[in-house]
């Protein structure tokens, strides 16, 4: 399966992560990918960055080592409303964001809570992907997560780092496999990330791609092969209220171009 992109990876600026955006990018270029998100943890994440940092993300270029770089967020859902922890005019200008459910954030609720913390987040239009739905830690109802990504348009993350056996996301294969089938049934599409905390994970998704192989997965339903396939679903290529559009190679144009 082609793999050239990776939508979720931390630097230093996540506070428990141990790599620069360039050691990041350098890692991505040497494994041949075409596309880096850089979506650091948000402000409600113990020790992450300041609402200022994605303020001013606009002064970092969005390419390095000729790898197109995403710089975006990985949101914490607080609640059962799906309230993240960005400002929406700081969220807006997000090339791509990640909303997940983390510990430190939220406590796990009753399956019913979890599976609305993620179809009320859905809602949000400036949230792009769900991440890693397969934390056994919050049971959801993973025929309605499904079903809320095909209604309102969000990408559903494989996540590599969940199905590591040191991940503290218990049960999360099983979990993995019972979402994919889904998927497949409501031709719903995923996306592969790392969730890589050093720059040495950058682009691994060797446990995911097996995973993918395993469960016979549709290879056109995976966005990681083709950065086209993943252009209808993040901010950077959609148009915002004022019809301006980011590019990843650089500039801003008009209609242009975890372990918690």
């Amino acid at each position: 399966m082609r793999d050239i992109l990776d939508t979720h990876s931390h630097t230093l600026a996540s506070g428990h992560a141990y790599s620069t955006i360039r050691e990041n990018a350098h890692m991505a270029a040497k494994r041949g990918l075409e596309l880096l998100a850089i979506t650091e943890h948000a402000p409600c994440m113990p020790g992450s960055c300041h609402d200022f940092y994605f303020h001013n993300l606009k002064v970092v270029d969005r390419n390095a080592y000729e790898v197109p770089l995403l710089l975006g967020v990985e949101l914490n859902i607080l609640d059962t409303r799906g309230n993240v922890d960005l400002d929406l005019h700081i969220l807006k200008q997000m090339d791509l964001a990640i909303a997940s459910l983390h510990t430190p954030c939220i406590r796990p609720g009753s399956r019913e809570e979890n599976t609305a913390c993620y179809l009320n987040v859905m809602k949000n239009p400036y949230v792009n992907i769900i991440g890693h739905p397969d934390d056994g830690r919050f049971p959801i109802d993973c025929l309605a997560l499904v079903q809320a990504a095909k209604e309102y348009g969000k990408l559903l993350e494989l996540n590599n780092s969940s199905l590591r056996p040191m991940s503290t996301r218990k049960g999360a294969r099983e979990q993995d496999l019972e979402i994919l089938k889904l998927c497949e049934q409501y031709q719903v599409s995923i996306v592969i990330g790392s969730d890589a905390h050093v720059d040495t994970e950058v682009g691994g998704h060797d446990l995911a791609l097996a995973l993918l192989e395993e469960a016979g997965f549709p290879e056109f339903l995976v966005v990681n092969g083709d950065v086209e396939r993943l252009k209808p679903y993040a901010n950077a290529y959609k148009a915002t209220e004022e019809g301006f559009v980011f590019c990843p190679a650089g500039g801003v144009g008009m209609g242009g171009c975890d372990r918690w």
